[in-house]
């Protein structure tokens, strides 16, 4: 049996949206791109929603909005996808890592105050694998000492905690619409925010720091427009928005399903030594399922997998031992111990909804046996 580590849930109806596009006159940031903002939106329950083409679009203009730049420090985990760190580096600012949960792999919040300084400005939390962080505590703290909060929320389209969703009470919340998660555009990412100013000033970064789109521009009478601050091409585009547009419908049906197939394998592993399953926070978007192996065993288990035909990847390695990481800010191994433990014996595993039944046994009864024999 070949089972792939993800499958995407296009279907004809996002395929045919794309198409009508493509034979209309506008193709680039339109109609399309602000329907799917407002349904964005009006999903995550917040008030306005900014599309772009990537989550490290978003998360870099997120920053240079809440004028995060050189010489100040935005506290992050390691346990996440250089993404996050890279986008703190993008805007100028110095990325410092913390420490996370053990039984979780979220950022150890009891370890963020120590990691304070006075060049602190803002806060990073990742979502990590679609279970949210505790955003009432890290808002509470965040706002006694005026830093900003921007979610990675890559992972947690579907996610709550405590009633909150990703961008309710942070500063601004990023997503991801890349192939492996909930919904995908290919590539693809949004910025939700509360408030209207804000959502205005990243539509202008979005596109060079012009006040007007070509929409505004050519849709009517031709108005001039302006450059009011630099900005950046992060525009998301009328055919990637019009893939997006009906997948929205199915989210929590996928969610459902992830769920379903999460849960069987945390009873299938239950009862083996060697395979540790991480804990899950309520209520988990469930976007991946992650093991944790002996560390001495973790690429033959690996490579084990690949050759019975079950797709898998590592999510993730903890960043601040990555070459560019080290030479950079002259991270060290042991610094960040419970990250880098994890790091070292991830192993995550096929979870999307078009996986069967059979194919979950077949992936079960595959990784009992590797792990086994490795």
């Amino acid at each position: 049996m070949r089972i792939e580590f993800f499958k995407h849930s296009v279907g004809q109806r996002d395929i045919d949206n794309v198409v009508r596009v493509l034979n209309s006159t506008f193709l680039t940031t339109g109609a399309e791109v602000a329907a799917f903002e407002e349904r964005f939106a009006k999903y995550l329950e917040c008030g306005h929603v900014v599309a772009v083409t990537s989550c490290t679009a978003a998360l870099h203009l997120s920053l240079l909005a809440y004028g995060v730049g050189p010489r100040d420090e935005v506290i992050t985990t390691p346990m996440t996808f250089i993404a996050t760190a890279n986008a703190i580096a993008h805007a100028g600012a110095t990325p410092v890592f913390v420490d996370v949960e053990a039984d979780s792999g979220l950022m150890d919040l009891s370890l963020v105050e120590r990691a304070v300084t006075s060049r602190t400005k803002a806060l990073l939390p990742v979502h990590l694998y679609g279970q949210m962080c505790d955003m009432q505590k890290l808002h509470t703290f965040a706002a006694a000492h005026g830093f900003y909060v921007i979610e990675d929320a890559a992972h947690a389209i579907e996610a709550r905690r405590d009633g909150i969703r990703p961008g309710q009470v942070g500063d601004a919340a990023c997503f991801s619409f890349y192939p492996t998660k909930s919904i995908t555009s290919g590539e693809g990412g949004a910025v939700a925010v509360n408030s209207k100013e804000m959502a205005e000033r990243l539509k202008k970064l979005r596109l060079h720091g012009m006040s007007k789109g070509a929409a505004d521009r050519y849709s009517r009478r031709y108005e001039h427009w302006d450059m009011e601050m630099l900005g950046w091409k992060y525009n998301m585009d009328n055919i990637q928005a019009a893939l997006l547009l009906n997948q929205m419908e199915s989210l929590d049906e996928f969610q459902a399903r992830r769920e379903a197939i999460c849960q069987r394998y945390e009873t299938a592993f239950s009862g083996c030594p060697d395979i540790k399953c991480l804990k899950v926070v309520p209520t988990s978007a469930r976007l991946m399922f992650t093991i944790l192996v002996p560390p001495e065993i973790r690429d033959s288990v690996l490579w084990g997998l690949q050759e019975r035909g079950v797709g898998v990847a590592v999510n993730y390695r903890a960043i601040h031992l990555l070459t560019y990481y080290r030479q950079t800010y002259g991270y060290k191994r042991g610094i960040l111990p419970v990250a880098e433990s994890i790091g070292d014996a991830t192993v995550s595993l096929p979870v999307y909804p078009a996986l069967t039944d059979e194919e979950v046994e077949y992936v079960i009864e595959t990784v009992k046996d590797v792990v086994r024999k490795s």
